[in-house]
């Protein structure tokens, strides 16, 4: 492949690399599967290599843990603060519905409003479902940090590959 090729994947994969991380601010805007797939683009236009094939492996890994961070931290700190089982699935099926039907922001409502009503029907308690709701948004907040390190850790270990495939 040209050298001129070369860089201008590189330069490409980086910018939709940076429109994924940045696009983590809207928690519906899958950024970390966008990063993952500029790498693999990137990838299948330079070739892997071993150096490549480990550094996506890990991507890979690492795209899954992010993708995963926001059901299990919202559900983690919520249960922490008092809520059920039953209270957070149907939060989150609640939040996952919605977003198609109201996007982009439908379900970052609906989920919380969703664990408020079955926790208030569930405890009869206005405070308690507060909490509970609280304990939500608290690890929603989380899940974002989460999400925007491991978009940061996976764009780094895709710049070491690329160095080195550029020099």
């Amino acid at each position: 492949m040209p050298p001129w090729l070369s860089t201008s994947s590189a330069v490409l994969s980086l910018i939709v690399m940076l429109v994924g991380l940045f696009g983590l601010v809207i928690p519906i805007f899958p950024g970390g599967v966008v990063i993952w797939l500029a790498a693999l683009g990137y990838g299948l236009l330079n070739g892997f290599g071993t150096t490549g094939t480990i550094i996506f492996i890990i991507i890979t890994i690492l795209m899954i843990a992010s993708a995963a961070a926001d059901n299990v931290l919202m559900g983690a700190k919520a249960r922490d603060a008092g809520a059920s089982w039953w209270s957070i699935i149907i939060a989150l099926v609640a939040g996952a519905i919605v977003t198609f039907l109201v996007p982009p922001f439908g379900g970052l409502l609906a989920a919380p409003v969703a664990l408020y009503i079955a926790e208030l029907v569930r405890r009869r308690d206005w405070d308690q479902a507060l909490r509970t709701t609280r304990g939500m948004l608290v690890g929603c907040g989380w899940a974002f940090v989460v999400r925007f390190g491991l978009g940061l850790l996976k764009i780094g270990l895709w710049v070491i590959w690329a160095w080195g495939d550029l020099t």
